[in-house]
């Protein structure tokens, strides 16, 4: 019964140090504040990109709809500058998503994905998506 107890011990430190860590990582603007070039509409395991044509101020409203979300704030960029990068975090775990938002040739790109894993389960389609029927 000792060692159960100590395995027990042992394991719920290990999920404690893994919540606070996944809440603690520091986000390098310079490591997520990126558009990379040639990204597709559509849906991956940990990601998703969407594109929308550019109706004026398109750009700004998205930011004003994406600012009101929960959990959500600016790791960097500006609308003056034409690209946004947000972190999202998960209610539970605090799971960090990264959604990059650019003006480019004409378009607004939004471009979601997740830090941590190898899926995302939909998450980031469905919070592109809802933003976009805010719209």
């Amino acid at each position: 019964m000792y060692y159960l107890t100590r395995i027990f011990v042992v394991l719920v430190l290990a999920l404690i140090a893994f919540a606070v860590y996944v809440r603690l990582a520091p986000s390098n603007a310079e490591d997520w504040h990126v558009l990379p070039d040639g990204l597709e509409p559509g849906d991956g395991r940990s990601s998703a990109v969407r594109v929308v044509s550019d109706a004026g101020e398109t750009l700004s409203r998205l930011d004003t709809i994406i600012r009101d979300t929960s959990r959500t704030t600016v790791l960097a960029g500006s609308v003056n500058e034409g690209m946004i990068t947000y972190v999202t975090r998960s209610a539970l775990w605090g799971f960090p998503d990264y959604t990059t938002v650019a003006q480019r040739d004409g378009r607004i790109v939004l471009y979601g994905r997740a830090r941590f894993g190898k899926s995302d389960l939909g998450v980031n389609a469905k919070r592109l998506d809802g933003w976009l029927s805010q719209l």
